[in-house]
Formats: C-alpha cells, structure tokens, sequence
C-alpha cells in the first residue's frame, strides 16, 4: 500500500485498511474462494502482460522486413506464429478472467449469506431493551443497505480492482528493468491520488453518514405504514404520509448534490494531476525511442503496459467510491454487531453470530425447568426499571402457586404488562429476586425460562403462513393429529375447517384475513400446543366484543386448566373465579386475597366492583383507566 503524504491520510488510510480486512476475516470460511481469486487473477495479470510482448516482438519484425535488414518469408512465419499467439492468449485470458469472476460472484453470494445470517442471529439474541429503540423499518433498511455495499465492494474487488492491482505490480517491475525513472513516474501516481482522495474521504463519509439516517427514517416508516395500513386509511393520512417520505428522500437528494459536487470537482484535479503525469511518462518514451535508447517494438511495448497501468488509475474514482460505501456499511453492520447479546440467549444463536459456516443445527426442543421449589412463580420485593434512577415498579411481593389461577387488576400502565415481560426474561430485575418453579430467572437459560411459560397476549402476534403452521409455531414437528387437538381444544376447529383451504388457509400477515377471535383462538392453540406449565394471560380478550370473547373465553378455560395461571384483568367477570387478586396501584402491591375476600376489603378491587354496578359517566373514566371497559 502506497504512503499517503500528511497524518490525515495516513489516518483515513488505516481506517479503509481496517475496515476491509475485518470484513474479509468476517467469513474464514470462504478461504477457498480468496485462493481461488488470487490464482485467477494471477494467471490473468501474466497473460495480459503477454502480449505487449508479443506486439513489440511483431513491430520489431515488421520494422526490420521494412528496413531490409530481415527477408520477408522468415517474418511471414513469425508474423503468423506471433498472431496466433495472440489469439491463444486472448481466449485463455478470457477464459480465466471468467472464472475468476464466477468464483467472485459465488463469494459476494456466500458472503452476503455469512454477513445476513450472523446479523439475524445478532438480532434474535439481543435483549428487548435494544429493540425499544428501534424502528422495525431501520434494522432492515440497514442490514440491507450495510450488506449490499459490502457485498458490492468484494464482488467488484474479486473481479476487477485485484487482477488489475497485479497487473499494476507487474508493470512497475517491467518497466524499471527498462528504464526505472519510467517506473517511479508510474509508482507515485498512485500515493498521490490517494493523497488527493483522502482529502475528500472525511466529508464524504460525514455526508454519508447523513444522507443513510434520512434512508433509514424513510424506510423505517415506510414498513410502518404498509403494517398498519388500514389505520392510514382510515385517519385519510395517505397524502401526509406519502408527503413525508417525499420529505425524507428529498433530502437524500441535496444530501447527494453536495457529495457529489464536492467529489466530483476533486476527481477533475485527481484527473489533471494524472494527465500530467502521463504526459511526463510519454515524454520519456517518445524521446528516449527517438535518440535510439528504445526500439520501435520497446516503445509499442511499454506504451501498451502503461496504458494497463492507466487503466486501474481511471476507475479509481470508482474503486474509492465502492470501497467508501462499504466502509460505511460496515461500520452500521459492526455496529449492531458488536452489541452485547443478553446473557441467557440460546447458545446456537450466539455460536451463530461469529460462524463463518452455513448453519445446519437443527432446532432444538427447550425443557422446561424442573420443579425445584413450592411455587410456580414467586415476586420477592422486586423493583424494575426501564430507564436508570425511573422505577415502574416497586419491591413488588406475591407468589403464584402450582394450579393456582392469579390474577392482577391495576391501572393501565402500572406496570401489570412489565410483570409478564420479567417472567419471559425480556428484563431483568433492577432489584429482588423472581423465581419460575423454583429457579432464579438470572441463573437459567433463556429458552429454558420461555419453554416454562406460555403467553397468550392482546395482540395475538400471528405470521405471515398458514393456520397450521402457525398453531405448530412452538412445535415445528407437531403431528397434524396434535395440531388438530390443539384447535378442538382452543374452540377453532370448526372455523378453521370452514375455509376452503383448512388449515392449510394463508392468513396474510399479523393473520390479517382473521377476525379478531380467530386470530386469539389460534393463539390459545398454539400456547396449548406448546403445553408449558405455567400460562400468562396478557389481556388476552380486552380488544374483543362479546360475543367474540365468550367464544375465546371458553378455549381459555380449556388452556387454564392443570396450569399454574396469571391473569393481567381486562374484565372483572372473567376473573371471579380466580383463586387469588392482586391489586397494584401505581407500580406497588396495593392488596393480594380470594376475590370475595378483596370485595369486602373497601380496596381498588371492592371499589371497581361498585363502580360496574353504575353508569355515570365519572365510574365509566375510572374503570377505563383500569382497562376494564375500552
């Protein structure tokens, strides 16, 4: 690598340097695709350099036939040879300039499956809080934008940029056999144009940098949008939406101008600066053939290897403008890469985000925790926060016992939802202890935790696939008799068997062709499926109307029995029949008792049952801040 004159460019040198070699060491196994790259273009770089010698061979002849000094039937035979040497070398330089390409477009592909996979596998085990900053939309735009850069840049390196930098290597050494002052005119082009280009790299990469935020905004919003179209359509907000993504890549347009201006008008003195540097070169060579240090044939020859040598000085612009949007790609991809996973991921997720090789573990079924205390779930004095020195909760105390159906009644953001979160190992508590069957959440594995409990949530979080497909989500090799025992139980058999397809219907995505109870019915046969032993209910019925929930309501109970429960209220009928209320009022423990206990306590419980019995409009606010009524 040429020394780029001044600190700066040595600087923004090493940074280009660094980032390159980590993305190549990013993916040992494709070892066998470098050497094979190397090979092709090695044997490309010496049959290109073949021919100018063949050239000067024909000048020299041709010049010596005219001049008399050689009889013309001898140079007819070398003249042919010569020619069809020419050919001989063309088709084989073809040839293995091909494949050396196929082999670099084969490498880009498996690079790109290495980076996707390891940045997937990245996402899947970072802990929740990551995600709570992010917009859906923005980690897609930039794994793909991060991948499609880097990929760009090997790709284009593999098939051009390193057959031609040998080509360059060689040339050099030629030509200074020849004459070295020749070479050390070709030899300081290039520090000098990556001199001139680091000047450029700081800002161009700054401007990057702001013009991918703006493609990152516009894109996250764009996913939003098409998720939630029907809320588009209904607030009539399609021309403010369509306006600000308008906005956003209209930015991205002066964003370029300046970029583009600015290393454009660079380029022009890059490009003047190597003019008159060829000039000098064929300066030389012409008066040095003049006063007869060269031949003809010398001049055709060298003339020829410096032209080869322009050649990679020509796309260099190219060349840095690749190698700029794929150091800025791989800063967004180390980015997120070097984000520490949560310390209970599932170990093949994490082996995953370091492998080079294709991933062939099968999935594995997780146990649930064995039994290893008196209680299913147990909250000692646990505290919680989202945001340091914010607690939502407070040294919250109450156990769930084996069979025990419990449920909670608070207010609407009194931290009822973060409580399901810490038993699933979203979050870990700030302080306290929180034990599923006796283990400490911080002490087990992840997908241990997870295979203990089943959820059934308000929004009941379907894929894109089919209804089979979907109920099996937990238990890929469930057995159509188990998954069909599944949708008896949860009361979704008959619906399911009335679609043409039956369980083979594709419900769109989120489960969009469903209605409201189908896609909850669907859910609760999923969670039976996955049959853990306990179940959390996370306003699992909330969002329906009657009639709809009465029908969910039923493959609950079904759900519910033999399992340990916990049940965030959505509807004080619903949980009448619980074995034990707790009561929260504002992230605290307010009361725990038997539900007719709690009714006569004059508490929050007591207080809400009177409050269903009236219809004034100041009990219908007060139990909607409970999230009793919608």
């Amino acid at each position: 690598m040429a020394i780029i004159p001044g600190t700066r460019g040595q600087r923004v040198e090493g940074v280009c340097v660094r980032s390159i070699l980590r993305i190549i060491r990013n993916a040992t196994a494709l070892w066998p695709f470098y050497v094979g790259v190397i090979l092709a273009s090695l044997v490309t770089a010496a049959l290109g350099l073949i021919n100018p010698f063949i050239m000067r061979d024909a000048t020299d002849t041709i010049v010596s036939v005219v001049s008399g000094e050689q009889p013309l039937g001898d140079a007819n035979t070398r003249i042919i040879w010569l020619t069809v040497a020419i050919l001989v070398v063309g088709l084989l330089n073809t040839g293995v300039r091909n494949i050396g390409g196929y082999i670099g477009d084969v490498m880009a592909a498996r690079m790109r499956q290495i980076l996707s996979t390891r940045y997937y596998a990245q996402l899947l085990s970072l802990p929740q809080r990551y995600f709570d900053s992010q917009v859906t939309g923005t980690i897609i735009a930039r794994l793909d934008r991060s991948i499609t850069s880097i990929t760009q840049f090997l790709q284009a390196f593999s098939n051009n940029f390193f057959p031609m930098l040998l080509t360059v290597a060689a040339v050099l050494i030629i030509t200074a056999v020849y004459y070295w002052p020749l070479a050390v005119l070709l030899a300081i082009i290039f520090p000098i144009y990556m001199w001139l280009t680091a000047l450029t790299s700081k800002k161009w990469q700054r401007i990057e940098a702001a013009k991918n935020r703006e493609i990152d905004l516009a894109g996250g919003r764009f996913a939003e949008v098409i998720g939630q179209v029907k809320v588009v359509k209904s607030f009539v907000t399609e021309v403010a939406e369509l306006v600000g993504f308008s906005r956003r890549y209209g930015k991205t347009v002066t964003y370029t101008r300046e970029q583009s201006r600015y290393w454009h008008l660079m380029d022009v003195a890059r490009g003047a600066a190597m003019d008159l540097i060829f000039l000098f070169i064929y300066g030389v060579l012409f008066y040095r053939t003049l006063h007869g240090y060269f031949s003809l044939g010398d001049m055709v020859m060298l003339i020829q290897l410096v032209t080869m040598a322009r050649q990679p000085v020509m796309m260099m612009s190219y060349l840095v403008d690749t190698t700029q949007r794929a150091i800025a790609g791989s800063k967004d991809y180390f980015e997120v890469m070097e984000v520490s996973p949560e310390p209970t991921a599932n170990e093949i997720v994490v082996d995953a985000t370091g492998s080079s090789h294709t991933l062939e573990a099968q999935p594995q079924h997780a146990t649930p925790l064995a039994a290893a205390g008196s209680t299913a779930i147990t909250f000692d004095d646990v505290s919680f926060s989202y945001d340091e020195g914010d607690e939502v909760i407070h040294n919250i105390s109450f156990a769930v016992h084996p069979g025990e159906k419990v449920a909670l009644v608070g207010e609407s953001g009194g931290g009822k939802s973060t409580l399901v979160n810490l038993i699933l190992g979203l979050y870990r508590p700030t302080d306290g202890r929180l034990t599923i069957n006796g283990h400490d959440v911080t002490d087990v594995q992840a997908e241990d935790l997870r295979a203990s409990v089943g959820v059934v949530f308000q929004d009941s979080s379907l894929f894109s696939g089919t209804v089979r497909e979907n109920i099996a989500y937990g238990k890929p090799d469930a057995t159509d008799e188990e998954i069909i025992d599944a949708a008896k139980a949860a009361y979704a058999h008959d619906f399911i068997e009335a679609f043409p397809d039956g369980y083979d219907t594709v419900i769109g995505e989120r489960g969009l062709r469903l209605s409201g109870g189908q896609k909850q019915r669907v859910a609760i046969a999923r969670a039976m499926l996955k049959d853990a032993p306990i179940l959390v209910l996370d306003e699992a019925t909330s969002a329906l109307d009657t009639k709809a929930e009465q029908q969910v309501q039923a493959g609950l109970e079904a759900l519910m029995c033999n399992r340990s429960t916990l049940i965030i209220a959505h509807r004080l009928s619903t949980i009448a029949t619980v074995d034990t209320i707790v009561t929260m009022d504002k992230g605290r423990v307010d009361e725990i008792g038997a539900p007719a206990e709690l009714a006569a306590s004059g508490g929050i419980y007591s207080q809400l049952l009177a409050l269903t019995s009236t219809a004034t409009e100041e009990s219908r606010k007060r139990l909607k801040e409970f999230g009793l009524i919608n």
